[in-house]
């Protein structure tokens, strides 16, 4: 046909990644602040996004992860048939359902105990390993004309692990609070800007575009408090989401309200790292209410293992 057959190389090796599994173009509008609008990636260092303060010592450890965005637009893409289904379902025209789509995703974090190498000679690393991963939930869209939203797709097996996909996993042992952070900082960093933009991906053939919302309910309380930079389960108070101390909750097991907040356990911190008014150790203490370290994930308020504790009491 004298059509010329030879492509630079580079031309064919893009055509060659579209191939690949697991790789989706995408889009944010507006584009995400302090990530890379590049949509290829793969698995990342852990440490990637995190850029060290001056008095943070470099984390030793070894993470693995993949960006947040990518991950989720890979989930999303694994279900493109429930959602096509979904919308068939709800007797949708999915050529109007082109925005307006939800996606609701649960947010796992937990230590995985001791993952020592018995008689390995391998770098030496933490012998402990947290993994953080995430479910999507559910998906609902608004049509133009409707004012309620319409659930096409719903996770009937949402603490299976076949519907929980792994996001980061470090070598770092979970009290470890400077190393946590500065491995999930980054992730937190991504979900953040995420918030704030839409994500505009081709399902089903037409380019849709999806609000992500993120619910922190599948950390153990014990990885709340980390998170949070409170004092460990050792601690007189006795609970994540109040200043209740043991004494006073053993007295009054009914008056429980949820009093923290991400913001006021910034604000204990900084006075914790401050002491404004001079005071002693316990004085202190007395008036953070357990705050011990900065936080740096944002937690929803849901009822914690302690208070279903105390209700079923």
């Amino acid at each position: 046909s004298g059509r010329q057959i030879f492509q630079p190389l580079h031309t064919l090796r893009s055509a060659e990644k579209e191939l690949l599994p697991g790789f989706h173009q995408f889009e944010w509008q507006p584009a995400l602040k302090n990530v890379s609008s590049s949509w290829d990636v793969g698995i990342i260092d852990g440490l990637s996004g995190w850029t060290a303060s001056v008095d943070d010592v470099p984390a030793d450890t070894i993470a693995r992860r993949f960006r947040y965005d990518v991950a989720l637009v890979s989930a999303l893409k694994d279900l493109e048939e429930d959602i096509m289904e979904g919308l068939r379902e709800r007797g949708l025209d999915d050529s109007t359902c082109t925005s307006g789509f939800t996606v609701v995703v649960k947010e796992s974090c937990d230590g995985m105990g001791d993952v020592s190498e018995k008689h390995g000679s391998g770098p030496a690393v933490p012998e402990k390993a947290v993994r953080f991963s995430f479910t999507i939930m559910s998906i609902s869209v608004r049509a133009d004309d409707e004012e309620d939203a319409v659930t096409i797709f719903q996770e009937q097996k949402p603490n299976s692990e076949l519907s929980c996909r792994p996001l980061c996993l470090m070598f770092v042992d979970e009290s470890d609070h400077e190393t946590l952070t500065a491995i999930l900082g980054p992730v937190v960093a991504e979900r953040k800007a995420m918030l704030e933009s839409r994500l505009i991906l081709s399902i089903g053939g037409l380019l849709r575009s999806f609000r992500l919302f993120f619910r922190g309910t599948g950390f153990d309380e014990k990885m709340v408090r980390e998170m949070e930079g409170l004092e460990a389960s050792g601690s007189m108070y006795v609970c994540t989401l109040c200043d209740s101390t043991r004494a006073e909750a053993s007295q009054n097991m009914v008056l429980h309200s949820i009093t923290r907040c991400h913001t006021e356990n910034l604000e204990r911190y900084e006075i914790w790292r401050t002491n404004p008014f001079s005071e002693s150790a316990d004085e202190l203490r007395d008036r953070v209410k357990g705050v011990s370290a900065k936080p740096f994930m944002e937690t929803q308020p849901t009822l914690d293992a302690l208070h279903c504790d105390i209700g079923n009491a």
